[in-house]
């Protein structure tokens, strides 16, 4: 069965992702592979390592070992997550990728297969208990993101459109009315206006009622306005760069309530 003929837009999404990170993979160079990526102790080729454990844990494989503790795992899922990166740390680049390419096709040999009632199933997940088809769009952004974290790494920009980009960009922007309303503490009546520019989405809306914030398309006279590229949304969305070094540095457009636009842009971050 082919994506076209899958009734789940989530093989297609996630076939589009693997072939997006293998084609790169194919053009970084041979010194780039061991550059540092944003992901604190990972570099390019770990990205791949890393996504490489998470298919094979997803097939049933156990991790291979116990990893050494590391500064940068705090966690039992860092943990699991660094056993599969320290197993590959002496395998050549070009080896880690096409191990890659094998399990990733595997993988959607698999999940083609998968039967109606199995994309229904609640199970859990890295936002909670969710169907398994919501689990798999959520891959598709991780990889996507890990994907932009070796293009940020490497200087290759690219893929920031199609149906991956905007499904990753979608479901970043659907964190924001908890970082507007919770962490940055915005008070009830307050509307804030996200104005994205080289984006899949323009605009992201989040008005504050009773302590909670609500996403919601073109709001009008926002409270405090903040304008600033894609790549730079998910970067701090997903925690790749502070909000003070990005105000530091001037990237990012305020306006309104100044308070309140700099104390969102400060609060972004909700991924690790």
């Amino acid at each position: 069965m082919t994506e076209a003929a899958s009734a789940e837009p989530a093989v297609a999404l996630l076939s589009e992702e693997w072939q997006a990170i293998a084609h790169l993979g194919a053009a970084i160079d041979d010194k780039d592979w061991d550059l540092p990526s944003e992901c604190p102790g990972w570099s390019v080729k770990d990205l791949v390592s890393h996504m490489i454990g998470t298919e094979r844990s997803l097939m049933g494989e156990p991790a291979p070992f116990e990893a050494p503790p590391a500064e940068h795992v705090r966690n039992p899922v860092g943990a699991a997550n660094e056993a599969w990166v320290a197993a590959r740390r002496a395998v050549p680049a070009p080896d880690v990728l096409a191990e890659f390419s094998d399990v990733t096709g595997r993988r959607l040999e698999q999940l083609r297969k998968m039967p109606p009632g199995r994309w229904e199933e609640v199970g859990p997940s890295p936002v909670g208990q969710v169907p398994y088809r919501e689990f798999m769009a959520v891959r598709a952004m991780d990889c996507w993101v890990h994907e932009q974290d070796m293009r940020i790494a490497t200087g290759r920009p690219g893929h920031m459109d199609g149906p991956v980009a905007e499904l990753a960009m979608r479901r970043i922007a659907s964190a924001m009315p908890y970082v507007v309303a919770k962490k940055a503490a915005a008070a009830d009546g307050s509307v804030v206006r996200f104005e994205l520019l080289k984006s899949p989405i323009a605009q992201v809306g989040v008005v504050v009622r009773h302590g909670r914030g609500t996403s919601q398309d073109d709001v009008a006279d926002p409270t405090a306005e903040i304008q600033m590229d894609a790549e730079l949304f998910w970067r701090l969305g997903c925690g790749r760069v502070s909000g003070d070094a990005a105000l530091d540095a001037g990237i990012v457009g305020l306006r309104g309530d100044l308070d309140l636009a700099a104390r969102v842009v400060r609060n972004m971050a909700f991924m690790i």
